[in-house]
């Protein structure tokens, strides 16, 4: 496969870089891993300062893609190896079997008679669906997907295909891809909860920051109702831990720049749907720089918001489903112990790279990629931002990647 730019990752900056690069007039290849495009924005539930809905800026930016016929995108395919250089760079792509084909049509039939159950992926686990499931309502492709793991093989899916678009000997194949130019936008993962052993991860009433997105959305496991994982109950009291495993030597030791404005985001939701719910932020500093200032200001004016600024030591079970937040007041100097319903970590933003390497590629000593001739990162790839930074990091890339193809 030929490309003058290819792109790594279909996430927003994946979305934009690949699109603006293909409307200029060059072949683009896009490959993402998940069996959709989006990346982390179609969880969301809201941007931040307008606490606007993710999908309508989604959708205009899906429709230009189908208008690009100089665009091919491939998904649940991960680029394993890059060599070469700017102008003629190899790229070794693994595509995964999906198991459903083109021909799907989203019926849902086959999600009827399939036995098994899995924790849902796209709402971290809060809920279950089949094996065989359509990862979000407004996937793109609108084609379904099989957990190959889960899956036993049992063919109910494929009798009840009236398509006849269910092939269970699918295997991966190889691709290569020769590039001329490589943007990677390979985005982040949410820091794992688990490792905060003193922040009691694994209390089902401890959740993570992007869990409360899921949880706030009409879309995710509740269908947009904030209710505590372990009953049900609709929580008076929430603590929102900043830093969690942000700005720490033995976790992220740098701060991952948008936390604070989404815990912000995450209190209007509590706010918006529980009137009379009290919210306690715990942080180090607040980081609203530039225009997020107003927003900032919004949400602290209201009186059953409560900034308290101090690091959390520890969380402990109350030992009824409530939590106990141990924590300094640095502005009194005095230990602060409160006992809350539920607790949400602000967890920092994790570069995928860190995690999962691409051969070929370079790193900084917290995973983030080092832009090279011919190479160059956006996005969260290349370092924490929010989705309006990221859009504009991946214009820039475009043109950096349209000097080297006509270079």
């Amino acid at each position: 496969m030929e490309a003058d730019i290819l792109v790594i990752g279909g996430g927003i900056s994946g979305l934009t870089a690949a699109i603006e690069a293909a409307e200029t007039g060059y072949n683009v290849v896009l490959v993402e891993k998940n069996p959709y495009l989006g990346g982390r924005v179609v969880q969301l539930t809201r941007y931040f300062p307008k606490i606007c809905p993710p999908y309508c800026g989604m959708e205009i930016l899906l429709k230009r893609l189908q208008n690009c016929k100089n665009l091919k995108y491939i998904t649940m395919a991960e680029v394993k190896s890059v060599s070469g250089s700017a102008g003629n760079f190899t790229v070794k792509v693994e595509k995964k079997p999906r198991f459903v084909t083109d021909a799907c049509t989203a019926c849902g039939e086959c999600v009827e008679v399939c036995p098994v159950e899995i924790p849902n992926p796209f709402n971290f686990g809060m809920d279950k669906c089949k094996a065989i499931y359509l990862p979000h309502e407004m996937a793109f492709p609108q084609i379904y997907v099989i957990d190959g793991e889960a899956c036993d093989k049992c063919g109910q899916c494929v009798s009840a295909c009236k398509y006849n678009a269910i092939d269970l000997n699918m295997k991966s194949e190889e691709i290569t891809i020769n590039a001329k130019a490589i943007i990677v936008a390979t985005g982040w993962n949410p820091y794992d909860k688990s490792k905060l052993t003193n922040l009691l991860p694994d209390h089902p009433n401890v959740i993570t920051n992007m869990m409360m997105e899921r949880l706030a959305s009409p879309n995710g496991p509740t269908k947009g109702k904030i209710v505590r994982p372990s009953d049900g109950k609709e929580p008076k009291t929430i603590a929102f831990v900043q830093c969690a495993g942000s700005r720490d030597e033995k976790h992220l030791p740098f701060c991952s720049a948008i936390c604070c404005l989404a815990t912000m985001k995450h209190a209007l939701y509590v706010r918006e749907q529980i009137p009379d719910a009290k919210v306690y932020v715990f942080y180090i500093d607040i980081r609203a720089y530039g225009r997020y200032e107003d927003f900032f200001a919004k949400v602290s004016s209201d009186e059953n918001i409560q900034f308290i600024k101090g690091k959390v030591a520890k969380i402990e079970d109350a030992g009824n489903g409530n939590l106990i937040v141990h924590a300094e007041d640095t502005s009194t100097g005095k230990k602060v112990s409160m006992e809350v319903e539920m607790v949400v970590l602000a967890t920092g933003m994790q570069p995928s790279t860190a995690v999962q390497k691409i051969e070929g590629l370079e790193y900084d000593d917290y995973g983030f990629v080092i832009e090279k001739e011919g190479i160059i990162p956006c996005g969260v790839a290349r370092k924490p931002a929010d989705v309006a930074s990221s859009n504009q990091d991946a214009t820039g890339a475009v043109l950096k990647a349209i000097q080297i193809v006509r270079r």
